[in-house]
C-alpha cells in the first residue's frame, strides 16, 4: 500500500463520527485532528449556499425591475466580485487553527476582535432567518396546494419553530454532521434545481423585460448596481465564517488551493442564483416561494419542498455554527452548545418579528446591505494585514483573551489594536452614509454622486484600505507582531510585547475551559 493511501487511512481513523458531539470550541485544532481539505471547504460553501436562501437573493434583480439578461449580468458581477474579495478569508483558519473572528485578533487586538464576533452575529441572524423563512414558506405553500390547508400566521410560526429546532440540533452535533449535510445538499439540490429546466420549459420567457418604467430606483444603473450589491451579500456573508471550516485543514495546505476552493465554491452558487433569476420572471406578487409552488407542475412542487428543506438546513447550520463557536468565547459562561442555543433563540425571535410583523423583502434587503457595508472593510483590513505579515500568525497568542490571560504579541494597547479599529469605523460609517438599500437603509449621501448609483462599497472598501495602510506607516506595529522574516512593505517599531500572564479580572469559567495551543507560531 502506498504512502498516500496509508495517510488517507490514518486521516479517516482520526476523523470523528458524524454522531459525536463536537468538543472543540474556538480553541486551536490540533494537527492530528485536521482531517479536511480544500475540497471540503468547497463543498461546505457550495452546500451552504446551494439553497433557497440564495435563490431568494437571486430573485431581487428581477423584483427590482431588471430584464432577464440584465439580471443575469448583475448576478454574475455580484458573485465574481464578492468571491474575489472573499478568497483570502479562507487562509486564516489553517494558519491559526481557529475561526476568523479569533484570528482577527492579530490585526484588531485579542479584545478588539469582538468586532468580528459582532459581524458574524449580524450575518448569522440574517441568513439563519432567511433559511427558516423560505423553507417554512415552501412547506406552507405545498400544504395549501396539496392538502388544501389554510395559510395562517400560527401555522407559519409552528413550522418555523420546527425547522429552527432541527437546525440547532445539527449545530449542536458540530462540524462533522454539518459536513455530511452539505455533502448531501451539494448533490441533491443541484440535481433538483437543474430539473427546473424541465419543469418550467413551457412557461419560461427568454425575452422577459418589464421595461424601463419598472426600475425600482428610477434608472438602469442605480437599479443594476443595487442588484449586484444584494447578490454580493451572499459571498461576503461567508467572510466571518470561512475559518470555522478551514481550521480543520492542515496548516501546510497551499495558498493557491485554499483560495481556489473558495472562488470555485462561490462560482458554483450561480446555479441557485440563476434558478432564482429565472423563476422570478414566472411569479407575480411578493410571496415568491408560495407563488412558485402554485405555478409549478405538481410533481415539481413536491420536489421543491425537498429543495427548500435541505437548503434551509444547510444555510441555517453554516450560519449558526460559527456564531455559536465565537460567542462561547466572548461570553465564557457559555460553552459552544449553550451559545448556539442562545443565538438560535435570538434569531428565532427575529424570524417571528421580521416575517410576521414587517416586510420580508425590506428586512432582507436591509440586513444584506448592512453585511456588505460593515463586513467588507473588515475583510480588507484582514487581507492587508495578512499580506504585510507574510501570512505569519501565532496560534498561541491569538487565544490569550479566550483563555483569561493578558499580554502576547497581539495585546497591543490593552488588548486592542486601534489601527484596525480606527480604519474600520469611518469606513463602515461612510458606507452607510452613501448606501441605498430601500426602504430601511437610505443614506443621506446616496444621491450625492454618480447619479444616484450606490457607491457605498467602493467608498467603504477604499477608505478602509487607505486609512489602515496610512496608520501602519505613521504608527508602525511592534516587531513581535511579525514573523522571523519581518514585515512586507511596512515599517516596524521596536516596542516589546507584554509577557503572557493570567488576568485576575477574567472569569474563572473561562480559565477552567482552556485548551492547549501549539507552542510555536505557524509560518
Amino acid at each position: 500500500m502506498s504512502g498516500p493511501e496509508l495517510a488517507g487511512l490514518a486521516a479517516d481513523a482520526r476523523r470523528p463520527r458524524v454522531t459525536e458531539v463536537e468538543q472543540h470550541g474556538i480553541d486551536t485544532i490540533p494537527d492530528a485532528e485536521r482531517t479536511s481539505g480544500p475540497f471540503d471547504l468547497f463543498r461546505i460553501q457550495f452546500g451552504g449556499a446551494n439553497t433557497f436562501a440564495t435563490v431568494i437573493l437571486g430573485t431581487f434583480p428581477v423584483l427590482l425591475g431588471l430584464s432577464l439578461l440584465q439580471a443575469i449580468l448583475a448576478t454574475v458581477l455580484g458573485v465574481v466580485v464578492g468571491a474575489l474579495i472573499l478568497m483570502p478569508m479562507g487562509l486564516f483558519g489553517p494558519r491559526t487553527g481557529t475561526n476568523n473572528a479569533v484570528s482577527s485578533g492579530a490585526h484588531f487586538g485579542v479584545r478588539g476582535r469582538v468586532l468580528g464576533s459582532f459581524l458574524s452575529l449580524l450575518t448569522a441572524i440574517a441568513f439563519y432567518s432567511i433559511s427558516v423563512w423560505v423553507s417554512g414558506d415552501a412547506i406552507v405553500g405545498a400544504a395549501a396546494r396539496l392538502f388544501g390547508v389554510g395559510d395562517s400566521d400560527l401555522l407559519r410560526g409552528v413550522i418555523y419553530a420546527v425547522l429552527g429546532a432541527l437546525v440547532i440540533v445539527v449545530v449542536i452535533y458540530g462540524y462533522q454532521f454539518m459536513l455530511l449535510v452539505n455533502k448531501v445538499v451539494v448533490l441533491a439540490n443541484t440535481a433538483l434545481m437543474l430539473l427546473g429546466i424541465v419543469a418550467y420549459a413551457s412557461l419560461f420567457d427568454f425575452g422577459y423585460d418589464p421595461g424601463p418604467e419598472a426600475y425600482a430606483l428610477g434608472g438602469f444603473w442605480p437599479t443594476f448596481v443595487l442588484s449586484a450589491l444584494i447578490v454580493m451579500g451572499n459571498p461576503i456573508s461567508f467572510g466571518a465564517f470561512l475559518g470555522d471550516w478551514s481550521r480543520y485543514i492542515p496548516a501546510a495546505t497551499s495558498t493557491g488551493r485554499l483560495m481556489g476552493a473558495t472562488f470555485l465554491g462561490q462560482l458554483a452558487t450561480l446555479i441557485p442564483f440563476f434558478f432564482g433569476v429565472g423563476t422570478a420572471t414566472l411569479v407575480s406578487g411578493d410571496d415568491y416561494v408560495v407563488g412558485l409552488i402554485q405555478v409549478s407542475p405538481l410533481w415539481y412542487a413536491v420536489l421543491l419542498i425537498v429543495v427548500a428543506f435541505l437548503g434551509g438546513m444547510s444555510t441555517g447550520v453554516t450560519s449558526l455554527y460559527g456564531t455559536g463557536l465565537d460567542f462561547s468565547s466572548v461570553f465564557p459562561r457559555l460553552n459552544r452548545v449553550q451559545a448556539s442555543l442562545f443565538i438560535g433563540t435570538l434569531a428565532f425571535v427575529f424570524i417571528l418579528v421580521g416575517r410576521l410583523a414587517f416586510d420580508l423583502l425590506g428586512s432582507v434587503n436591509a440586513f444584506i446591505g448592512a453585511i456588505v457595508i460593515c463586513t467588507t472593510p473588515w475583510m480588507i483590513i484582514m487581507t492587508i494585514g495578512y499580506v504585510v505579515r507574510r501570512g505569519y500568525y501565532s496560534p498561541t497568542d491569538v487565544q490569550v483573551f479566550n483563555q483569561g490571560r493578558t499580554g502576547g504579541r497581539y495585546w497591543f494597547s490593552d488588548g486592542v489594536n486601534w489601527r484596525g479599529i480606527v480604519a474600520w469605523v469611518p469606513a463602515a460609517i461612510a458606507g452607510l452614509l452613501f448606501a441605498n438599500y430601500p426602504p430601511l437603509i437610505e443614506g443621506p449621501f446616496r444621491n450625492a454622486v454618480a447619479g444616484g448609483i450606490d457607491v457605498s462599497l467602493p467608498v467603504s472598501l477604499g477608505l478602509a484600505a487607505v486609512i489602515y495602510l496610512a496608520l501602519l506607516f505613521a504608527f508602525p506595529e511592534p516587531r513581535d507582531a511579525f514573523g522571523p522574516d519581518g514585515p512586507r512593505w511596512v515599517p516596524v517599531s521596536d516596542a516589546q510585547s507584554q509577557p503572557v500572564v493570567d488576568d485576575p479580572r477574567a472569569s474563572v469559567h473561562r480559565a477552567g475551559r482552556r485548551r492547549e495551543a501549539p507552542s510555536e507560531p505557524v509560518a
